[in-house]
């Protein structure tokens, strides 16, 4: 199996150099070259997260120098719970939240960091990580690579725009991880991630790679949780499974789109957002136009370029395909206000702000549907508190890393001021290096 460019089909690499290089040489992201053509019955027996990945991705590491070693990848990374829980008789709620950052994003990232430490292997220089972050994924990429030898992580948020919690979690990593606290928007750490990987410095300096959803090796596991959690609903109702998910740069729908284009069963997606319109506009008008990006209480929906509608365009070129295919609906703060406070009493749940998108969506639809829960509540406990009016518990190991002392650097949101950051960085290591020697 094969990767390509979503401007040149020529440009090909397996999955291994594919997650290595993060984008493809012409600067795009990296698609299959093709979907493999599974079926239900090819998952016979397989009951848990670990052994269905296993099962799913195989075909997309095949020839690839991590093929015999995908087992043991999936036991690792998919080790903690992602439950399916009926809410009432057309309601079920898909917690991915039971990671060690209470986010979803750990999933994709603990995925890639065991990826990653194997291809890694006996290289005589590190690789490089760059992740831009809206809020839960830089602390689950830090959380996942933390210690991991032979890799270092830069890590850019948005000063000033994500929760205390979310931050405290993007802030509290020593060792091989690295943090900027840059004065904008994501947009512009994520232009600072791009424009990266195509400066001579960094090209010179460092094997880069990402840990963004432009990172293929974020999107194959994500797939994953759609296609074991589709196929336990097969296996009780015989129908397809029909989903919900808060979008912001467009990953998680995206890796919904490609397991169901492997031939799991998955019915309707209807994609989320907040107040930022690019992705509405675009299922409105056909026109595809960035917009700047819009606060909202659903911070790490807060997009104004969604990177992954780059994938889902050169799925499907035409808007009247993309239509037949995906939905959208946009959500308000003040209704994910209402979903918050109202979250307990209609379903006996606290929801976080984007899966408070979701939950407003879902009183749009008829039938049966999946809301994807994409973080704990107690990781915006800023907002959802004043809300619920009580205190919301924290997860164990959510916690324990709130008690770490903050680590971050101010950055100006430019890639020259983080190369000079770097640059200067790198030259103190080889003048204390050449001291000691």
């Amino acid at each position: 199996m094969y990767f390509v460019s979503t401007a040149n089909r020529q440009l090909r690499a397996k999955a291994s150099e594919a997650m290595s290089q993060g984008l493809a040489p012409d600067g795009r992201l990296y698609v299959p070259e093709r979907f493999p053509e599974l079926n239900i019955a090819d998952f016979d027996g397989a009951e848990t997260i670990a052994e269905i990945g296993a099962r799913l991705l195989a075909p997309f590491f095949e020839g690839d120098m991590l093929e015999g070693r995908l087992e043991e990848i999936c036991d690792e990374a998919f080790n903690f719970d992602i439950p399916l829980r009926r809410l009432d008789s057309g309601t079920s709620v898909l917690e991915l939240f039971h990671g060690p950052t209470a986010a979803f994003k750990d999933v994709g990232a603990r995925f890639l960091a065991s990826c990653s430490s194997r291809i890694n292997e006996g290289s005589a220089s590190a690789l490089t990580i760059l992740v831009a972050t809206s809020g839960d994924t830089g602390g689950a990429v830090a959380a996942a690579f933390h210690g991991k030898p032979n890799v270092e992580v830069f890590v850019l948020y948005p000063k000033g725009r994500v929760s205390d919690r979310q931050e405290k979690q993007l802030t509290c990593w020593d060792k091989n991880i690295t943090t900027f606290a840059v004065e904008g928007v994501f947009d512009d750490c994520q232009r600072m991630v791009k424009g990266a990987f195509a400066h001579e410095w960094w090209k010179t300096n460092k094997r880069l790679s990402s840990a963004n959803s432009i990172n293929i090796g974020r999107l194959l596991p994500q797939m994953v949780y759609y296609a074991a959690s589709s196929l336990w609903r097969h296996r009780e109702t015989g129908e397809l499974a029909n989903y919900i998910i808060p979008s912001g740069n467009a990953g998680n729908v995206c890796a919904c789109v490609w397991a169901r284009e492997c031939g799991l069963p998955i019915g309707e997606v209807k994609l989320a957002t907040n107040a930022n319109p690019t992705i509405s506009e675009y299922f409105e008008t056909g026109v595809y136009r960035p917009r700047a990006t819009i606060a909202t209480l659903a911070n790490a929906m807060d997009v104004g370029d969604p990177s992954n509608m780059e994938r889902l365009r050169a799925l499907w070129p035409e808007i009247a395909t993309m239509r037949e295919r995906l939905s959208v609906s946009s959500v308000t703060d003040e209704e994910i206000e209402a979903q918050i406070r109202s979250g307990e009493p209609r379903w006996g749940e606290v929801w976080c702000p984007h899966t408070a998108c979701a939950v407003e969506v879902r009183g749009e639809l008829k039938g049966d549907w999946i809301i994807v829960s994409t973080a704990h509540p107690a990781k915006f406990d800023d907002v959802v508190e004043p809300l619920v009016g009580h205190r919301i518990e924290l997860p164990e190991e959510l916690e324990r890393l709130l008690e770490l002392p903050n680590r971050a650097y101010e950055l100006e949101a430019s890639l020259e001021a983080m190369t000079s950051w770097c640059a200067s960085d790198l030259e103190l290591t080889e003048q204390d290096q050449e001291s000691i020697e």
